[in-house]
């Protein structure tokens, strides 16, 4: 062989070279795992444990989340009793009928829980779920 045929131009081949399609994958795969868990806005809680729970994820659903202190959040803004009746009537003249969820910590006293149901029951809100965490295995 001369040196020639060895560093001239060199003949490509066939097929297609897929390396930078999968790098693409690869980021979208990335962006849809760290944007799948940032679905209903709220604070952090320790939420109780149940065998079966049911999703009630929409758009339009309000949570309202009472953490170990009893402070009370409406989509992770702290309000009061009164503002949240006042904030959910005004949802609710907007949407008559938008789903809530409450998230309770599990170290939160029970009345205060029964309290936001009583509100929520008070202004006649019909789709109410309570928000569990699955047990550990």
């Amino acid at each position: 062989m001369s040196t020639a045929s060895r560093f001239g131009p060199k003949k490509r081949s066939s097929g297609i070279n897929i390396t930078p399609f999968v790098d693409v994958l690869l980021v979208v795969l990335v962006i849809f795992i760290l944007t799948s868990n940032a679905s209903i806005p709220g604070i952090k809680v320790n939420l109780p444990k149940a065998s079966a729970s049911v999703a009630l994820e929409k758009p339009k659903t309000k949570a309202i989340t009472i953490d170990n202190n009893g402070q009370v959040f409406l989509d992770a803004y702290p309000v009061t009793l009164p503002e949240l009746e006042d904030r959910l009537r005004t949802e609710k003249a907007i949407t008559p009928d938008f789903p809530v969820i409450v998230r309770g910590d599990a170290s939160v006293q029970y009345a205060k829980v029964v309290e936001v149901l009583d509100l929520l029951r008070k202004i006649e809100l019909n789709q109410i779920g309570l928000v569990t965490g699955k047990p550990a295995a």
